[in-house]
């Protein structure tokens, strides 16, 4: 008989049955029920066990139908168990003398069989049973014709025992099977494809969506097989070849023969070799006779024994083997090798022996190592959840019938299950979801499945060199690569592909990295290669890519050594640790005490290499990291700016002061002339031109050391980036700046010391003010600048700081038991540690839970407020924050491959690689500079050959000419001071300040409006965004949970509402979870009050809910009824006389004291808030009303919470996070604006429809992780569009920073704020529009300074160059000056103006956009999953639906949105959106 399971139990609990009447009804009912092969009633125990055919009944369906018949059904474990069924063959011995068919129903009626398969032809029946409820013998009973076909019966176990071996030309293939969507889709597969002549056997895996088969390919082809898949419906494609399953004759034999006892059974018989020695081994750890025949039927196996008696009493072992070929070293070994591996042998003696019957030369010449290695794999799974040894003999039962498993030993006190099996048939991942499917949890352990290889002898297969030394030869060789894979959305991606990859043949292990969007494999290059690995995960559906630069996995590590005195130390050291095994590289320097080593973190890790140094006599310690992030500092050049800035401005004033003073006293001598005293203007103009030596007057010695300090501290900077613009061959701003300062000061100097040496009586005119003016404005917006830019690095440093700094590295023994604690400093901590985090602590590495139950806070990386459950093999991220319960996790991720890091990473790229706008003013000067130049010396130039050919011009023209000059001296003089006017009027100083100004008005007036703008590059840039990005979570939304609706479930004379909402209240208050936060604050604002009632007994179950006891609530609800009362009176008030009033009112407080004296002895509660799984645990059962309002509540995004109270259920909690009421508002401004805009969430695509569609957003991206917001940002980049994206969160800074704008909520995190470019202040995401608004006003008024800028030089340039000299216009130099600050002046006055802007206000905006604001339908938005572009449309609505919709929508926005919290609406929310910026909960609803 054959033992498989396809047939079901299940134990329900029955209440309300009074008599054996009741039990046989149910027994009837039930048992005529479709599906159902036996049903036991058990009155005394109330409960019904029923076997039933999983393909036509559920648990479910059972309950429900005792349920109907006026019973209380409980289903208290919905996992139904197998039950074991039999095969019996049947052979026709007669003629017949009944039909096929009768036969079969007659067989199909008998109680205990589930299925009969006949086939006339071959005159047989295969009949599957139920031994436990009936046997073979009564089958052939009930049809005398038909008699147990032992031939059969012995063929069947036999072909049972070889079933893990595929025979000698047998082929097998993988097939891509698409459009599967359950198990039974592949049971479909299995038994159509299963029946074919030829087939072997089939195994098809659903998660794979792949189907593995052996078949025969004499009898049938693999097009064959496709073309059977597909002819059940779905579409098949060939994976690979087929490949032929190649086992060697020695393979073959042993999986054929099995050993036979000899009639003593202890000794085997096997044929004798020449040249046979005897051996004698000492075993210990033999326990009985199955230790002892399992040592022999190993052992005989092998071609070299040939005969072995195992004493138990005597814990020996006599061998007699081929010593040509083995050595007993080999046999010692394979002793221990037999399972289950706990065997201590020894070797007492070796007798040679004379050579006996020869034997055929290729058996000699095997070796050994490959005809010893095992046809089974091994795999361990950690079991939770067993309470004793019925549990372990339950899974050992159920596991051991499962095709492929040869063995299992399940561990109680190891919570552990060793399973060995068969890879072809099965995989421990199947294995563990069939013990899952039992009940237990099952966890595959990280450790790397062992390799098995079939062995693969052939005659020609060369004898050993040696034979002493098998396990060099075993040894696989480990090679790792890196795999690039893209695609990846969240953890069961990351599952997905280890999961898969795990189950490829040569592939050791597999460890994907999220947000590096990394795999690192251990494959052996024998059989795989990367390329094939990539392929098999593009076969998954993700990109993957073989990164070359392998080395990007090893670990680096600098270590401070102290102690070494020589050279010779740093040899000990180097020498030593190369000598390990995964060291690679290390290198020791003595005179600065460090050592750089480079190593595998796989093989070893830094507390060893630490630990290695340390036993050599040194001390060793990490080189501590900066975790400030100091690298992307600014202070530097804040402080040389500001320096230059200062000093500028000290020398300017005075400078400044003298020529505004010369320049209005000196060209004003018609005024003074009218006036008959000399005024006092006069005579301090008289004074500074007054020489104090020939040739230097007072005011321009004062010019010039005023100056001297400004071109040499003050433009030191300038200079510098001057040099290195030009060494670059550019000209920038800096260039132009240096040349006019430089030429102005140097012309005015060798005029000044040409004046001194000729003692001229007239002052010359010189250019001492040019410099001071022009540095000091430059320097003002450099250092602004700067300031600006510092800010982003403290987003850096805040970031790095949420890293933990120690973690808590645990030892555990065997058992799991801990042995020590070690708090290590966190770059100490090695992939593979068990770390401790208590409840509070941070998590310092990314890893997989191993024990232990908690809520952790991850709204780090998804900005989701929610903590989330985590049991054993969940997986945990560094920075996250665990709450309530103690962890111990397995680090899988560490130093620089933790999702921090990789966030600190994107943000750091992201900030260093955006690179910034020039500003018009530097593109300009790009072409200005040369320009200039270039006139400046064609001026020169023209006016010393005009000179030459015509000196009259440059007399009549030359305000200094002084006769006693020589005329050549005369030309160049005045030639040069032409030209030196044509660089002072085209000095840069207004286009230089055309941006800056209007900047720092913009960002002023900015700051005012509440909106902080990050310096120009962002304030140019707002004005070209095109797609507006939100982020949900406390952008859109407020981010925190609020109570949306109370649903009372009873009648409100048994429990009031008030009631319930002080019991639930109370009973939340004990709670840190947010949701349960929101339902106390909501419960004392319905209360009206701040304290509530006593908890006691509070218990907490992570991802179920709480349970507990609550007390003293009903003074609590007197104060309630007391307040409505008095409220009463006070109306009453108004038509009574006070005396009446005061009687009442006096009255009425007697009665509450009253009342709250007799209430002294208080009621107890007994209270349960949570989900359906916590009710059901609870044993409460959930009506079908209830479930569809909470599935309906769900499908907006609604959190639904269930409460009962003293094992009723009376309440449902709807609790949400609302929408902010000027969201849609800011939406459709934005739209209007010409904008696009887009939501990105990292929450689920429901949440994230229900949000969209209220605030009339259409595209929507849901579950993105941070590096995909990224992505996303940077692909709406590449389609030319410019970004800006709004957000509050960690998880939004990397996007934050890649945007055009980063655009951070004021509430948000620190880091965000830091990361963002435009930061708004108030909470209000019409600041968005506004700062958008904005920069176009700011960018349009920078336009208007530069057309200022441009015109004073295009007109004064042909002037100053003396182009209308022959029209009288001239420009004297003091002119050109004048010219200079008054466009500086202009330009500064026109950035005033920006100080008029206004925001609009809220109303302004509502008025304008009143008319065109509504809601979306959900079938209007597209809502794309993680980074994916294939969009999941909404089901459209019906014609009805979008009518209701449309007409609630409309009506809304005629509402006003400052609704009171009291409104009235109607009693269910709206079926598919929420109302618009709806603050109110809905009214409570009584059932």
């Amino acid at each position: 008989m054959e033992p498989s399971m396809d047939v079901n139990s299940v134990t329900i609990s029955v209440e309300g049955m009074t008599c054996i009447s009741c039990v046989r009804t149910i027994e009837q009912q039930i048992g005529k029920a479709n599906g159902v092969h036996h049903i036991k009633v058990s009155l005394e125990e109330k409960n019904a066990t029923i076997i039933f055919d999983p393909k036509l009944q559920t648990p479910k369906t059972l309950q429900e139908a005792i349920d109907d018949m006026g019973f209380d059904a409980l289903l208290h474990n919905v996992s139904p168990l197998p039950v074991l069924t039999n095969t019996v063959f049947l052979t026709v011995t007669a003629p017949l003398a009944l039909p096929w068919d009768h036969i079969q129903s007659t067989l199909l009626k008998t109680k205990g069989v589930t299925g009969v398969k006949i086939s006339p032809q071959q005159r047989t029946a295969v009949v599957t049973i139920i031994p436990s409820l009936v046997s073979a013998s009564q089958i052939v009973e009930l049809v005398p014709d038909l008699s147990l076909d032992v031939g059969s019966q012995e063929k069947m176990s036999g072909a049972c025992d070889e079933h893990s071996t595929p025979q000698a030309g047998e082929v097998m293939l993988k097939m891509k099977v698409e459009g599967m969507t359950c198990h039974s889709c592949t049971s479909t597969i299995e038994g159509k494809v299963g029946k074919l002549q030829g087939v072997q056997r089939i195994k098809v895996s659903l998660d794979n969506q792949e189907a593995t088969i052996v078949y025969q390919p004499h009898l049938i082809t693999a097009e064959e097989i496709k073309k059977q898949i597909e002819a059940v419906g779905f579409p098949a494609f060939i994976k690979k070849q087929p490949k032929y399953l190649k086992l060697g004759t020695i393979d073959v034999e042993r999986l054929k023969n099995t050993p036979v006892k000899s009639p003593e059974g202890s000794q085997q018989k096997i044929p004798s070799y020449p040249s046979d020695s005897t051996a004698t081994f000492i075993i210990e750890g033999m326990h009985c006779k199955s230790c002892v025949s399992n040592i022999e039927s190993a052992l005989s196996t092998l071609q070299y024994v040939s005969s072995i008696v195992v004493s138990l009493e005597n814990r020996s072992a006599i061998i007699k083997y081929n010593a040509s070929s083995v050595t007993p070293e080999t046999l010692r070994k394979a002793i221990e090798d037999v399972s289950p591996r706990q065997y201590r042998v020894s070797i007492a003696n070796e007798v040679e022996n004379t050579p006996s019957s020869p034997s055929s030369s290729s058996l000699q010449k095997m070796p050994l190592n490959l005809v010893s290695q095992p046809l089974t794999q091994e795999t361990v799974i950690n079991i939770n959840g067993m309470t004793c040894n019925s549990c372990v003999q339950s899974i050992e039962g159920v596991i051991s019938k499962k095709p492929g498993v040869k063995s299992i030993r399940v561990s109680l006190a190891n919570s552990t299950g060793t399973v060995e099996y068969d890879p072809l048939l099965t995989s421990p991942e199947t294995l563990r979801e069939a013990i899952e499917d039992m009940g237990f949890d099952a966890i595959l352990p990280d450790a790397n499945e062992p390799l098995v290889v079939i062995a693969q002898p052939s005659l020609e297969t060369p004898l050993l060199p040696s034979t002493n030394e098998p396990d060099s030869v075993m040894t696989p060789v480990h090679s790792k690569c890196y795999i690039q894979v893209s695609g990846m959305t969240c953890a069961s991606c990351v599952a997905n592909i280890e999961r898969n990859l795990r189950r490829e043949e040569g592939i050791y292990s597999v460890l994907v990295a999220l947000m590096a969007g990394k795999a690192e494999v251990r494959y052996n290059p024998a059989v795989i290669q990367p390329p094939m690995i990539a392929e098999f995960i593009r076969e998954l559906g993700f990109g993957a890519m073989v990164m070359e630069n392998a080395d990007e996995g090893d670990g680096v590590l600098e270590l401070v050594v102290r102690g070494m005195t020589c050279t010779s130390c740093v040899h000990k050291i180097e020498s030593t640790l190369t000598k390990h095994k995964g060291i690679f590289y290390c290198s020791v320097a003595l005179a600065t005490n460090k050592a750089h080593i480079k190593y595998d973190p796989e093989i070893i890790g830094p507390r060893d290499i630490i630990h290695t140094i340390e036993s050599l006599g040194f001390e060793a310690s990490l080189v501590k990291k900066d975790r400030s992030a100091s690298h992307l500092d600014h202070k530097r050049e804040i402080k040389q700016w500001k320096r230059s800035f200062l000093v500028s401005l000290f020398f300017c004033i005075p400078v400044m002061g003298l020529m505004i003073y010369m320049m209005v006293v000196d060209h004003h001598p018609a005024t003074l002339h009218h006036n008959q005293n000399m005024s006092d203007e006069k005579k301090i103009s008289m004074f500074l031109e007054h020489q104090i030596l020939p040739g230097l007057s007072i005011m321009n010695l004062l010019s010039l050391l005023l100056c001297l300090p400004v071109q040499f501290c003050g433009g030191w900077y300038f200079y510098i980036q001057a040099y290195k613009a030009l060494k670059h061959k550019t000209a920038n701003m800096d260039v132009l700046i240096v040349l006019a300062t430089t030429i102005a000061f140097a012309y005015s100097l060798v005029i000044l010391l040409v004046a001194m040496y000729e003692r001229a009586t007239v002052n010359p005119i010189t250019f001492f003010d040019t410099p001071p003016m022009l540095f000091v404005f430059i320097a003002l917006g450099r250092w602004l600048e700067h300031i600006a830019k510092g800010k982003t690095s403290e987003a850096l440093a805040k970031l790095i700081s949420l890293q933990a700094t120690e973690a808590t590295i645990v030892t555990l023994n065997s058992e799991n038991l801990l042995l020590s604690e070690e708090q290590v400093d966190v770059e100490l901590v090695q992939r593979g540690d068990i770390i401790k985090v208590v409840p509070g602590g941070k998590f310092p590495v990314d890893g997989r839970v191993i024990e232990g139950h908690s809520m952790v806070d991850e709204s780090l990386i998804t900005g989701e407020a929610m903590p989330v459950a985590k049991k054993p093999g969940s997986t945990v991220i560094a920075g996250s924050i665990n709450q309530n319960g103690s962890l111990l996790i397995r680090a899988t991720h560490v130093g620089a491959d933790t999702t921090l890091s990789q966030i600190v990473k994107l943000v750091e790229e992201a900030q260093t690689s955006k690179a910034p706008i020039q500003q018009f003013a530097d593109q300009l000067s790009g072409y200005f500079v040369p320009f200039i130049v270039l006139i400046s010396i064609a001026t020169l130039l023209v006016w010393i050959i005009i000179g030459f050919q015509n000196f009259e011009i440059v007399e009549t023209y030359f305000p200094g000419y002084n006769r006693s000059l020589s005329r050549t001296e005369t030309i160049i003089r005045f030639a040069f001071q032409a030209s030196i006017t044509v660089l002072c009027i085209a000095c840069p100083c207004s286009l230089g300040l055309a941006t800056p100004t209007a900047v720092m008005v913009g960002t002023g007036v900015g700051a005012q409006n509440g909106i902080l703008i990050k310096g120009g590059e962002p304030l140019e840039m707002a004005h070209k965004v095109k797609v507006v990005v939100f982020d949900k979570t406390g952008t859109i939304t407020h981010g925190t949970p609020v109570v949306n609706q109370v649903k009372v479930l009873v009648e409100s004379n048994r429990i009031p509402r008030n009631k319930i909402l002080a019991i639930v209240g109370t009973a939340e208050s004990n709670s840190e979870h947010p949701l349960g936060a929101a339902v106390t604050k909501y419960c004392k604002q319905e209360l009206d009050t701040e304290t509530l009632g006593t908890c006691t007994d509070f218990q907490v179950v992570p991802g179920c809910g709480i349970s507990c006891k609550v007390t003293n609530i009903e003074g609590l609800l007197y104060k309630s009824n007391l307040k409505i009362e008095e409220n009463n009176i006070k109306n009453a008030s108004l038509v009574q006389i006070d005396g009446i009033n005061e009687q009442s009112s006096t009255s009425s407080s007697m009665i509450i004291d009253a009342h709250l004296s007799n209430a002294v002895d208080t009621q107890q509660y007994k209270v349960l808030i949570g989900n359906r799984e916590w009710m059901i645990r609870n044993g409460l059962v959930i009506s079908n009303e209830v479930d569809s309002s909470m599935i309906e509540h769900e499908r907006k995004g609604r959190t639904a919470v269930l409460v009962t109270i003293d094992d009723e259920l009376c309440g449902l909690i709807a609790i949400a996070d609302t929408v902010k009421p000027e969201a849609e508002l800011a939406v459709h401004i934005l739209k209007s604006m010409g904008l696009e805009v887009v939501l990105m969430t990292g929450d689920n695509s429901k949440t994230a429809r229900s949000i969209a569609s209220q605030v009339g957003i259409t595209k929507v991206f849901a579950e993105v992780l941070p590096s995909h917001k990224v992505a996303k940002v940077k692909q709406l980049q590449e389609e030319g569009k410019r970004v800006a994206m709004v957000g509050d969160g960690i998880n939004d800074s990397p996007a934050l920073a890649m945007a055009n704008v980063g655009i951070a909520i004021g509430t948000g995190t620190d880091v965000a704020i830091e990361a963002a470019d435009v930061v708004l202040i108030r909470n209000d995401l019409l600041d968005v529009v506004a700062s958008i608004d904005l920069s176009r006003k700011t960018v349009k008024r920078i336009r208007i300074n530069f057309v200022f800028a441009l015109i004073y030089n295009l007109i004064g340039i042909p002037i100053a160059a003396g182009v209308f000299l022959p029209i009288g216009l001239v420009l004297q130099p003091w002119m050109g000056s004048a010219a200079m600050a008054a466009s500086s002046v202009s330009v500064v006055l026109s950035s005033l103006f920006l100080k008029l802007y206004r925001k609009p206000t809220y109303d302004n905006y509502e008025l304008g956009a009143r008319r065109h604001t509504g809601q979306r339908s959900p079938s209007e938005i597209s809502v794309h999953v993680g980074i994916d572009d294939a969009s999941r449309n909404s089901p459209r609505l019906g014609l009805l639906d979008r009518i209701v919709n449309y007409s609630r929508a409309s009506i809304n926005s005629l509402l006003s949105d400052k609704r009171s919290l009291n409104s009235v609406v109607t009693s269910e929310p709206d079926k598919h959106s929420l109302l618009v910026g709806d603050f109110r909960e809905d009214d409570d609803t009584t059932l």
